[in-house]
C-alpha cells in the first residue's frame, strides 16, 4: 500500500532517454512534489542503488537532466562499464522561494521530503529498486549543502555522500536568495552547519567526498570544511579543480561522484 494519497507517473509510451517523472502528494510539502528519475536499461536488474541528486537554488526536478544531461553521462558510463547500473532520483527541493535549502522551516519539512518521501516514491514506482537498494546522495551548491548535511545527519541511511561547489553553512544562502536568512533558522543551531553535524556523527558517517572549483565563490568555505574535517580526523576525499560556480563544472564533475558511489557498491 502506498504511503502517498496520490501518485502520478509518466506513461512509458511518451518517455524518452530513460527519464521518468513521478509526482506524489505528501504531508511534508503540504501538497505535491516532483521527481525526475533516470532508470537504466537492462534485463533482470533488481535492488540496484538509488542516487538522490539534489539541485541548487532557482532549479527544480528537471534541471540536472536538461541543463547538464546527467542521464546521458550516466548511460555512457554504464555502457562503458565504468560504473554499475544505478537509478538517479532528481527531486525538486519543494519549490519554496529561491530555494528551500532542504531544511525544515515555515511549516514545511523539506528535509523529510528528501530523506523519506523521495526514496519511498522511487521504490514504489521503479521496479528495479527495493528496500535492499544501497542509497547515496549528492548535489550542487544548495544541493551540495543538502547532500552533505542530510547524508551526515542520517548517516545510517546512506552509504556515500558527495557535494559539488557546496554551501557549507546556511549563512551562505544569502549569497543566492532574496528571502531572509531568518526563514532557514533551526531550533538547534548545529543543524545549520555541515561540519557540526558531521562531527556529531563522526563515528557512523558514510563515505564522504566533495569538490569545488578554484574560481568558485564558495571555494574558501569548502577549504575551511576540508580543514575542519582533517583536524577532527574525519575521513573524507576533497578535491579542487579548474572552474567556477557554473553548469559546465557540474556537468563534468558529476562523473567523479558516479565513480565514487559505484566503487562503494
Amino acid at each position: 500500500m502506498s504511503k502517498f494519497r496520490t501518485t502520478e507517473i509518466s506513461n512509458p509510451e511518451f518517455e524518452s532517454n530513460n527519464l521518468r517523472f513521478i509526482t506524489v502528494k505528501t504531508s511534508n510539502l503540504k501538497g505535491r512534489g516532483d521527481i525526475c528519475v533516470f532508470v537504466p536499461s537492462g534485463e533482470n536488474l533488481k535492488n540496484i542503488p538509488i542516487i538522490t541528486l539534489l539541485h541548487g537554488v532557482y532549479g527544480s526536478a528537471w534541471i540536472w537532466a536538461h541543463k547538464a544531461g546527467v542521464h546521458f553521462t550516466a548511460m555512457k558510463m554504464m555502457n562503458e562499464g565504468s560504473i554499475q547500473p544505478m537509478v538517479i532520483a532528481m527531486p525538486s527541493d519543494g519549490l519554496w522561494g529561491d530555494g528551500s535549502a532542504y531544511l525544515p522551516h515555515n511549516s514545511f519539512n523539506f528535509e523529510k521530503w528528501i530523506v523519506e518521501d523521495v526514496i519511498e516514491a522511487t521504490i514504489e514506482n521503479i521496479a528495479c529498486t527495493s528496500s535492499k537498494s544501497n542509497l547515496f546522495i549528492s548535489g550542487l551548491s544548495m544541493g551540495g549543502y543538502g547532500a552533505l548535511r542530510l547524508g551526515a545527519k542520517y548517516a545510517n541511511k546512506y552509504k556515500g555522500i558527495s557535494g559539488h561547489s557546496s554551501i557549507t553553512n546556511i549563512d551562505q544562502i544569502n549569497l543566492f536568495v532574496e528571502e531572509s536568512k531568518a526563514n532557514y533558522k533551526q531550533d538547534i543551531k548545529e543543524n545549520e552547519d555541515v561540519f557540526a553535524i558531521m562531527n556529531q556523527n563522526k563515528e557512523s558517517l558514510p563515505a564522504i567526498r566533495f569538490d569545488c572549483g578554484i574560481n568558485d565563490l564558495l571555494i574558501e568555505h569548502n577549504r575551511a570544511l576540508h580543514h575542519k574535517l582533517t583536524e577532527a580526523k574525519i575521513d573524507h576525499n576533497y578535491q579542487e579543480f579548474e572552474g567556477s560556480h557554473e553548469w559546465e563544472y557540474w556537468q563534468d564533475h558529476i562523473k567523479d561522484t558516479f565513480l565514487f558511489f559505484s566503487d562503494l557498491c
